[in-house]
C-alpha cells in the first residue's frame, strides 16, 4: 500500500496516522518532492475511478488565479497535474488495484 503524502497538509497527515493506527503497512510518496508521471497519473486516475479534473483541488490560489476559467482537456489536466502536484487532493491512498483519496480518512476504510 502507498500514501501519496503532503507533509504540510493536515489532512493527508491524518491519512498516514490513520493507515499507522490500524496497524496497515505502507509507503509514503511524497509527491511534491518526486514529481508524477503522466504514465502513473493515469493509472492513479484508473484505480481512483475518477475523470483528471476531479482530482483537482479548486480551491487552490494557483488553480484559481490560472486556470479556473480556461477550458482543458483531459489530457492538458493529467500533464497540469503532473507539473504542478500541489494541485492534486490528498492523500492518495493505492493499493495494487484500487486507490481512494483519504478524505475524510473514512473513506480509506472503503480500500482496506
Amino acid at each position: 500500500m502507498k500514501i501519496y503524502h503532503n507533509p504540510r497538509c493536515r489532512k493527508s497527515r491524518e491519512g498516514v496516522q490513520y493507515l499507522s493506527n490500524k496497524g496497515i503497512e505502507f509507503k509514503i510518496i511524497e509527491y511534491l518532492k518526486n514529481k508524477i508521471s503522466e504514465k502513473k497519473m493515469k493509472s492513479l486516475l484508473t484505480k481512483l475511478n475518477i475523470s483528471p479534473i476531479d482530482l483537482i483541488r479548486k480551491n487552490e490560489i494557483f488553480w484559481k488565479e490560472n486556470y479556473n476559467t480556461k477550458d482543458l482537456s483531459e489530457k492538458q489536466i493529467i500533464k497540469l497535474l503532473c507539473n504542478h502536484p500541489i494541485l492534486m487532493e490528498r492523500p492518495i491512498i493505492e493499493t495494487e488495484y484500487k486507490a481512494v483519496i483519504g478524505r475524510p480518512k473514512e473513506n480509506i476504510d472503503n480500500l482496506i
